[in-house]
This record gives structure tokens, sequence and C-alpha cells, in this order.
């Protein structure tokens, strides 16, 4: 396996997911296998982007859990390339002002998982290219270099049933309904009309 000396980091976790092919990894071993890249996250990303591995993690197999990974095999499949203009960066970055859309942390603010440095943004599409999104200014956001590595844990908290059932009162009729809808298809229940009453 190549040294981080001679090879970059996208390098040293390519190397390393190909001597494990099959096998589910771990976060934080690709990470050292990257030669403690900060930013490793994103050349994994970049891997199965736009050079067209086949590197699944959780948001592709139920059995994976967050922070694990899996190359299925060398062949690659047709990739695509980034097409995001200085331009239309710097529109999005000033239309969200300077604010992560995820965690509302703001550049220069000091990052939280490193004291050393301050928070940096980058540009995150809110629906995957690897999932159809494209690089339009209505599908990119600002987000930080941490929640684009899904370093914190940025969901936000579950609504509480009463908050829950709030929203939903609150909701229009159709809106209601299609809730309804959803729920009736997740758990694969029948809709029982209500009978007239006379």
């Amino acid at each position: 396996m190549p040294t981080s000396k001679t090879s970059s980091s996208k390098q040293l976790i390519l190397a390393f997911l190909l001597t494990n092919i099959g096998k589910v990894l771990e976060s934080k071993d690709i990470q050292q296998a990257s030669g403690g890249a900060v930013e490793w996250a994103r050349r994994v990303r970049e891997l199965r982007n736009e050079d067209g591995y086949q590197i699944l993690s959780h948001k592709d197999r139920a059995d994976l859990k967050p922070g694990q990974y899996l190359l299925e095999t060398a062949i690659r499949v047709p990739a695509f390339k980034r097409g995001i203009s200085k331009e239309t960066r710097a529109w999005v970055l000033e239309r969200n002002g300077y604010t992560c859309q995820m965690c509302g942390m703001a550049a220069g603010d000091p990052d939280p998982f490193n004291n050393s440095r301050t928070v940096r943004l980058a540009i995150g599409h809110i629906k995957d290219k690897s999932k159809g999104g494209d690089d339009t200014p209505g599908n990119l956001r600002a987000v930080c270099t941490n929640c684009n590595e899904g370093l914190q844990n940025t969901a936000p908290p579950k609504p509480d049933r009463i908050l829950l059932l709030s929203q939903v009162r609150r909701a229009t009729i159709d809106d209601q309904q299609a809730l309804l809808h959803w729920l009736l298809g997740k758990f694969k229940l029948e809709a029982k009309p209500k009978p007239l009453s006379k």
C-alpha cells in the first residue's frame, strides 16, 4: 500500500477499499487509512460519485450502520463530474448568509470539534447527485465541513407525540389525507370508510 508521503488521501482510501472488497469497514479505519485526513468522507464521496466506485453506506443498505462502508466490487459504474461554477458557489453562500444550513454555525466561528481552527463552509446538495439531484442553486446549500463530513449529529430532535399531533391538526385536509395515505402504506393497512350518518 502506498505511503501518505507519496499518495493523496483519496489514493490511500481507494487502495484500502480495494484491498477490502466485500468487507464492512468502519469510518475510523478509513480515516486512519487516509493518513488521518480531516475530509476523508469527502474523498469517499468523490470516489463514489465522481469516480464511479460502488461504495455503499447505511443510506444504501439497511444492514449497514451509520459510519460503515462497503465496496462491493472493483467494477466502476458511470459517474458524473462536478458542475458548480464559482459564481453559483458565491451566490449560494451569500443567499445562506455564510451560515451552515444544517447546524447554524457561521463561517469563522470556532470549530466545536477542533479548537485550533474555525468553521469552514462548503456547498452541499440537498438531494444527492447519486439520487438524481443536480447542481442548480435550488438544490444547493451552505454546510459546514463538520456537517458535510457527518461529524456531528445535526438532525433535529424527534418531536414528542403532542407536538407531532398538534402539527398534523394544523395541516390542511389535503396534507392530513396525504399523511394518512403514507401511514397506511407504511404499515400495510387499509382505510375503513366511515359509515354515513343518517
